[in-house]
This record gives C-alpha cells, sequence and structure tokens, in this order.
C-alpha cells in the first residue's frame, strides 16, 4: 500500500509540474489538439468515415474504426470499475483548462483511442503511421498539460490503445 501512495505522489507531482509549463499560446494550441484526438469529435469521426467511404482506403477506415472504437469502450468500462477521481477534484485548488468530458480520469479515452488509431494505422502504405503516433503522444501530453489526466492516466490510455490497435491490425 506504501509503494502505491508513493506512485500516486509521483503521479501528482509530475501533473503538477507540467501544469507549470502552461502558456496562453500552448494552452490554446493544446486544447485544439485535444479536441481532435476525441473519437466522439466530428473531425475524428469525419476522417473514419471519409476512409470508410472511399474504396481504394475502406479497409484501413474500419481497422480505424474498429481500434479507436474499441479502445474508447475499453477505457469507459476501466473508469467506471476504477472511478479515480479527476485531478481538480483529487487536488486542492487545483483547475483543469478544459471542461472533464466525465467525473473519472483513469485511463484517458482521449489517448487511448489516438494510440488505437496510431497502431491500426502504423504499417499501412500511406506512411502516416508515424504522423499518427506523433499526434497521439501529443494528444496524451495534451491531457496532463490541460489538467484533466494525471501521468499514469496516459499511460494507461496509451496501454489500452496499444492493445486496441494491434487487435485492429489483426482482424
Amino acid at each position: 500500500m506504501e509503494k502505491l501512495r508513493r506512485v500516486l505522489a509521483w503521479d501528482e507531482a509530475l501533473l503538477v509540474a507540467v501544469s507549470r509549463l502552461q502558456r496562453p499560446v500552448a494552452t490554446r494550441a493544446l486544447r485544439g489538439v485535444t479536441h481532435l484526438g476525441d473519437a466522439q469529435s466530428l473531425t475524428f469521426m469525419g476522417l473514419v468515415l471519409l476512409l470508410v467511404g472511399t474504396a481504394y482506403t475502406r479497409h484501413l477506415g474500419l481497422m480505424l474504426m474498429m481500434g479507436s472504437g474499441l479502445a474508447a469502450l475499453l477505457a469507459q468500462v476501466v473508469k467506471r470499475l476504477s472511478k479515480r477521481r479527476r485531478p481538480n477534484a483529487g487536488i486542492l485548488g487545483f483547475t483543469a483548462l478544459v471542461q472533464n468530458p466525465d467525473a473519472f480520469s483513469f485511463p484517458s479515452g482521449h489517448t487511448a483511442a489516438s494510440v488505437a488509431l496510431a497502431v491500426a494505422w502504423a504499417g499501412e502504405c500511406s506512411g502516416l503511421g508515424l504522423l499518427a503516433s506523433a499526434f497521439a503522444a501529443l494528444v496524451g501530453f495534451s491531457r496532463v498539460y490541460l489538467g484533466v489526466h494525471y501521468p499514469l492516466d496516459v499511460m494507461a490510455g496509451a496501454t489500452l490503445g496499444l492493445i486496441a490497435g494491434g487487435v485492429a491490425r489483426l482482424v
């Protein structure tokens, strides 16, 4: 139990350290990134639907849909089981820079969906897998920077995304 307390204290300290990096220009940019990383955003869904709707990219679109959808579903199940409170509810005086999408923090669903999309895209001949991976890393960072997730939430979300994206590639 003591080890868990130390890990959670480290997690909180890292979140607070990242919050000290906040600057207005970066905040605006990372709000945009975090919005694009939301599997429920029109941009995210529009990309997948565009790919599914084109014969040449249909296979890729279905793989991305399956990976990000599975990741989002897994993240929601784990959130409901863990019930970890968001940083602004768990740290006295801490304020998030964006509205929390729900009450629970662990794991990051944005990160899970973005990583799943990157993994599903990896290895496709489009060469965009590396770009999608960089974007997924930026989404994960944005969630901590904006104060809606602890770093461990993002790591867990990335792990779920790796699993979901891998499953999508296998299927």
